[in-house]
């Protein structure tokens, strides 16, 4: 066993590798222009998991991110997120604030979502809620496209995105997080804002 590996344990490449296993996934490794990234199938929709790097200031911050294109019916978005002292502060345009009538779950997040009946059955679901809750540091939420410098999604595409700073090395935290993607796109069949039709988009 190498110096490194005894200090810091196992390699990103090496857990996520492992992760691809256990979910029947595939691990692709970067090339030039895309970094190495994890893909995964539930049913039609693909879930992927990758890291990106942004400037701040005179640094850069690595975040962990997991996404998945779907074919959103309505238009229905939400984003949720743990509260802190700044939560007041934030606003989304077109959303409320939902609660979902679970005290210890609406004590501690904050639901902002574009149709608050549909949100109360979206969270409905206890095992939903428990995977939400087993993320720490969670920014979870339903956004339009990549932006105009990376992927632009056909009308009516959307995506389930989370991303959080640092890279996560954790595969049992990374395994709940794959289950909480999957059990989201099943949930939204159910609302009826998704269905299991192949959105047409490669990450």
């Amino acid at each position: 066993m190498s110096v490194l590996r005894r200090v810091f344990g196992p390699s990103r490449s090496e857990i996520w590798r492992q992760l691809a296993e256990e979910i029947g996934g595939r691990y692709v490794e970067g090339g030039l222009w895309q970094g190495s990234r994890v893909q995964g199938s539930h049913g039609e929709w693909t879930v992927t998991l990758d890291t990106y790097t942004v400037p701040v200031g005179k640094t850069y911050v690595t975040y962990t991110r997991m996404r998945a294109p779907y074919v959103n019916l309505d238009g229905f978005r939400f984003t949720v997120y743990r509260k802190n002292i700044f939560s007041g502060l934030a606003t989304f345009l077109g959303m409320q604030d939902v609660e979902i009538g679970d005290r210890a779950f609406d004590d501690e997040f904050v639901i902002k979502a574009t149709d608050e009946g549909r949100a109360r059955t979206l969270f409905s679901s206890p095992r939903l809620r428990e995977l939400i809750d087993a993320q720490r540091n969670v920014h979870f939420s339903v956004k339009d496209d990549e932006g105009c410098f990376s992927a632009n999604f056909p009308d009516g595409v959307d995506e389930l995105y989370f991303a959080v700073p640092g890279v996560i090395h954790d595969v049992e935290r990374l395994k709940l997080l794959y289950e909480l993607f999957a059990e989201t796109l099943d949930r939204l069949c159910v609302v009826g804002s998704a269905y299991q039709r192949a959105p047409g988009v490669t990450l």
